[in-house]
């Protein structure tokens, strides 16, 4: 009995240990001229110890219920990912990668963050327009520290999705540090998460308004729809609006950098892998827009990835004006393989705008550099207030659909209760709740979104 529980055992490390060194086999075929000579033979050195090693422990390990060769696989496969150091490379166990074919399909659980890891929490790239944490007041910028109590500092990012996501209709805190020192807990309804990709609409004067929210697979041709409205309409300029767009896929913002280009390269990608360096170029067959069309494109630290390549492509060439803030800096593209039902995010290349630049970590600096004013201490009390005694939703609850003269009365009240806020800012804040709380919320908002204000002044100078 003993000899055929032995045997069985180490079956089924064999085969563990074997579906293992598939795993490092497929990596290590993205680069076969790594395996030559004296490498590949340490290579295979390497893997003859991990074998070793895992043998060993699993077979003497004191708590035999944590020597399961697949729980010691998988820590193996993800603290290989780690070792490299890279926030956008990790190990996909299966239930990670269904999330991210949700997220690939544009639907999922969750509360609609794109989030980056950080050392103290993870940082919101962008709230996803029209979901439960944007009508919550989530901000790009904002510091998710702890979910439902727990402390987010020390999990990865795919455990801290794991946590924000579930079902709908399911209830979660989030913890927020926004600013210096302002500290809230923001309480949301997970729901069924659809990516958006583009909202337009006309401004006064033939100025068109684009806003890409996110590079999906649907977004090419939404802007293209947007455009040929626009055309329609008799536009004589354009403001392109990457605020808080996370990115996306390569292959939609490089068709989208093609509407506006009719020449020269749009982006490169360089690697140490040869056949993932490429050169993309853009061609006169493909231009949507006229070459003397003028162009402004807001951008800020929420901007990244594809957003960044195409306010790159439009700013090497001459394109387009930028306008706004520095943007995130994500220069790098992954690929996501499958390994059986799990897989692996690797970073394979990194992109480069036409004039050669890498901005990872660097950012996108705007050629005219406009951004809301930062509060002062004082003021980030005053709003800490606010939100913690949902000053605002209690004001709209009272006011559904409030006057010029009960705002002002409003804003008495707070002065009453030592509550001091730009007048500005405060309606600011009542019409931003009105609008997360809108089916149908404005595309955009002239009176109180100052960088748009300065497009708007540019193009008509």
């Amino acid at each position: 009995m003993e000899n055929k529980r032995r045997s069985f055992t180490e079956r089924t490390l064999w085969i563990v240990v074997t579906a293992f060194l598939a795993a490092v086999i497929v990596l290590i075929s993205f680069a076969p001229r790594v395996l030559a000579g004296n490498q590949e033979a340490e290579t295979q050195r390497v893997l003859g110890t991990f074998f070793e090693v895992f043998r060993f422990v699993q077979e003497n390990y004191v708590d035999e219920s944590k020597v399961d060769p697949e729980i010691l696989i998988d820590g193996a496969l993800r603290g290989m990912f780690e070792a490299l150091d890279d926030p956008h490379s990790a190990y996909l166990s299966p239930e990670e990668m269904r999330d991210l074919d949700d997220t690939t399909m544009g639907r999922f659980g969750g509360v609609g963050l794109i989030i980056s890891k950080i050392d103290r929490g993870v940082e919101v790239v962008s709230p996803i327009e029209g979901t439960p944490a944007y009508k919550a007041g989530v901000n790009a910028g904002d510091v998710i520290v702890a979910v439902d109590g727990e402390s987010v500092v020390e999990l990865n990012m795919d455990e801290v999705l794991s946590v924000l996501r579930g079902e709908p209709g399911s209830l979660v805190t989030m913890t927020i540090i926004r600013g210096k020192n302002l500290r809230f807990d923001v309480r949301v309804v997970r729901d069924m998460i659809e990516v958006p990709t583009v909202r337009q609409d006309m401004i006064s004067g033939g100025i068109g308004y684009l806003r890409v929210i996110q590079f999906t697979p649907l977004t090419t041709e939404r802007v293209e729809d947007a455009l040929e409205q626009f055309e329609d309409s008799g536009y004589g300029s354009l403001i392109i609006d990457l605020r808080s767009n996370p990115g996306g896929l390569l292959s939609a913002v490089i068709d989208i950098a093609d509407f506006f280009l009719s020449k020269g390269p749009i982006v490169s990608t360089r690697s140490r892998v040869a056949s993932e360096n490429h050169v993309f170029y853009a061609s006169s067959r493909n231009t949507l827009v006229a070459p003397d069309l003028p162009i402004v494109v807001l951008i800020d630290r929420g901007s990244a990835s594809a957003s960044e390549i195409l306010a790159g492509a439009l700013q090497d060439t001459g394109r387009a004006t930028i306008m706004g803030e520095k943007s995130y800096g994500k220069g790098s593209v992954q690929q996501i393989k499958r390994v059986g039902d799990a897989g692996f995010r690797l970073t394979m290349s990194r992109y480069y705008t036409p004039l050669g630049k890498n901005i990872d970590q660097i950012g996108i600096t705007p050629d005219v550099q406009v951004q809301e004013p930062e509060l002062s201490e004082q003021q980030e009390q005053a709003l800490s207030r606010i939100i913690d005694e949902q000053l605002i939703t209690e004001f709209l609850n009272r006011n559904p659909d409030p006057t010029d003269e009960q705002i002002s009365s409003f804003e008495a009240e707070l002065e009453a209760r030592d509550i001091h806020l730009d007048d500005r800012y405060i309606r600011r804040l009542v019409r931003n709740e009105l609008n997360r709380t809108n089916n149908n919320p404005p595309v955009y908002d002239l009176e109180f979104d100052l960088v748009l204000r300065e497009a708007v002044k540019y193009l008509e100078q």
